[in-house]
């Protein structure tokens, strides 16, 4: 008997890749992905890395493809945008030995900025799609993939979504499949995307496409699950484990390939059922296709295209009603808020302290937007800010932005960052960078970057200097200094803001909740000398509050840091050995 494991999604989904034989994983780490790198790096018969960003992550998966192995590249959808450059192309190409992109939606914005679907990408870019409903299907599906895309020369997209990549379920395990590389030939029809050769490789895959959705037909992990006539449910991914909790005794197509679509299984599972419903989170990108072909189904008019579906909406639709216990239930107000000792807090301290604006970017520092700290102005994608910024000062002046700065975190300004540096000098732009080092990416679980000098693996390797970094393109200003030098960055600020040049300020210190940080001290309050004049209440340090009148710092969430110890006029708040 194989051995069985409670695994979550994206566990399940490193086991698949290892049982696979992959033998090249590169990703960025973006919520809820991450887990499946950090998971697989464990497994030693696999090369991992972390990647400055995904469009690299893919592009590593592609040369590990060309030169004959199998090998994947991980992200979450956003991460899918900056990917899509040669993922496009990549399609065109096809592989050598297969190659699968996992790409972890998020519907209900746990950890995004948008909720877009990736299934409309790939459909865009003629690259199939499996969709796992639990985390046995998660392992197999991954397998699955790189037998699809080596025996159909595409790369293959494994769509997740959070309730899939962070839920658990049993798996059954298989041993590793030892794949012998796939001898390189070069072949320039193939691999060199100019003109000549994309014109052949785009009638490639267009008849690829065709001969997928033929085959689709009878593919396994698309199959029909006869119930009653009157109601039937075309249905794929966590999706699936909602409709058969609901309707057990329903008609249900379950699709595991949702790109391409096979039509002729559509059609007559329809022709069987009186009512069919389309239940598909997000985007109706099956219900659209379906309609396309003249088969009349319910879907979107129904259900939402926004947030996680779930049991309760299903049953609202139907019955009118949800389950009374999930009904009453209440969930308190939880605001994220950034960490006690956190080196972000003191910054955009100084900056609400001087009144300035911030265009902001993707990362913990976002909560700068909320109050007490309300210094974010925007926020697009990951390395916007620096560029945001650019585009006001070109729009409206260097008076404009003298009030302004752009925030932006060390790993995200390896990602793409500083591709917007490189455009403010080259075009001449004026204006204040912050760079917020806090030595990791800690948004997504404190993962390396290529500035904190150890791979994916723990191994010890070149640290990119920021500040070297920022000279060698041409900052004409760059300084570095401790993220709670509260008097330091005022006075700095101050004057980079007032400036004429362009200068990045880089504001260091670790992440209070990187493994090995030693927190000595503590911060207490003179009760004798607080003038309740709430002042460090305006950090909006969660360890902070106010009862009754009273200021008192709860010892067991303060680390000592010392900010608040800043804003006390009356000397009230000591720093003292624990």
């Amino acid at each position: 008997m194989k051995e069985k494991m409670i695994m979550l999604g994206n566990e399940a989904i490193a086991r698949g890749a290892y049982e696979a034989g992959v033998v090249v994983s590169s990703a960025y780490p973006g919520t809820p992905s991450t887990e499946i790198s950090e998971i697989l790096c464990k497994y030693n018969e696999v090369y991992t890395e972390w990647a400055p960003n995904e469009k690299v992550a893919v592009e590593v998966a592609f040369g590990a493809s060309v030169a004959g192995v199998r090998s994947l590249a991980c992200m979450k959808h956003v991460g899918l945008n900056v990917a899509s450059d040669p993922l496009y192309t990549f399609s065109y190409t096809g592989v050598n030995g297969g190659s699968v992109i996992v790409v972890a939606d998020d519907p209900g914005l746990a950890s995004s900025q948008n909720e877009q679907d990736t299934r409309m990408i790939a459909r865009s870019a003629h690259i199939p799609v499996l969709e796992p409903s639990n985390s046995q299907e998660a392992k197999d599906f991954t397998v699955l993939a790189f037998e699809l895309s080596e025996k159909y020369d595409t790369p293959v997209i494994l769509r997740t979504t959070t309730k899939l990549a962070h839920s658990q379920s049993t798996v059954e395990i298989s041993d590793r499949i030892e794949k012998q590389a796939v001898p390189y030939e070069r072949n320039m029809r193939k691999y060199v995307m100019m003109p000549a050769s994309a014109i052949g490789r785009h009638v490639y895959v267009e008849e690829r496409e065709n001969r997928l959705a033929i085959d689709a037909e009878t593919l396994s992990v698309n199959k029909v699950e006869k119930g009653s006539s009157e109601i039937g449910f075309i249905t794929s991914g966590i999706a699936y484990e909602y409709v058969k909790e609901v309707c057990p005794d329903a008609s249900v197509l379950k699709l595991g390939l949702v790109n391409p679509l096979p039509k002729k299984l559509i059609e007559e599972f329809c022709s069987q059922v009186k009512e069919v419903y389309v239940f598909e989170e997000l985007e109706p990108v099956i219900e659209e296709q379906i309609r396309s072909w003249g088969i009349k189904v319910k879907g979107k008019e129904c259900f939402t295209k926004q947030g996680e579906y779930s049991a309760n909406l299903l049953k609202k639709v139907l019955y009118g009603k949800t389950d009374e216990v999930y009904e009453k239930q209440v969930v308190p107000n939880r605001p994220p808020i950034l960490c006690p000792g956190c080196p972000h807090r003191s910054v955009f301290s100084v900056l609400n302290k001087l009144k300035i604006h911030a265009a902001g970017d993707i990362g913990c520092y976002t909560l700068g937007a909320v109050a007490p700290l309300n210094v974010i102005d925007t926020t697009l994608c990951m390395g916007a800010s620096i560029s945001t910024l650019h585009g006001m000062e070109k729009a409206c002046g260097k008076e404009f932005i003298k009030n302004w700065v752009a925030v932006i975190g060390d790993s995200t300004f390896l990602h793409t960052g500083v591709n917007s540096l490189i455009n403010m000098v080259y075009n001449k732009g004026t204006g204040t960078v912050i760079i917020l080092d806090n030595r990791t990416t800690g948004m997504t679980g404190h993962q390396e970057h290529s500035a904190t000098g150890k791979t994916l693996k723990g191994e010890e390797t070149y640290a990119i200097d920021l500040a070297t970094l920022c000279k060698s393109v041409g900052v004409p200003n760059v300084i570095e200094i401790d993220a709670f030098d509260v008097d330091g960055l005022t006075k700095v600020i101050k004057e980079s803001v007032l400036g004429d040049v362009l200068t990045v300020i880089i504001a260091k210190a670790p992440c209070a909740l990187l493994k090995g940080q030693k927190f000595p001290n503590k911060c207490e309050i003179n009760q004798d000398a607080c003038k309740k004049c709430k002042m460090c209440l305006k950090i909006g340090c969660p360890a902070i509050s106010m009862r009754d009148g009273v200021v008192s710092i709860d010892e067991t969430m303060c680390n000592g840091c010392g900010l608040c110890k800043n804003y006390c006029k009356f000397g009230a708040i000591e720093v003292v050995a624990r």
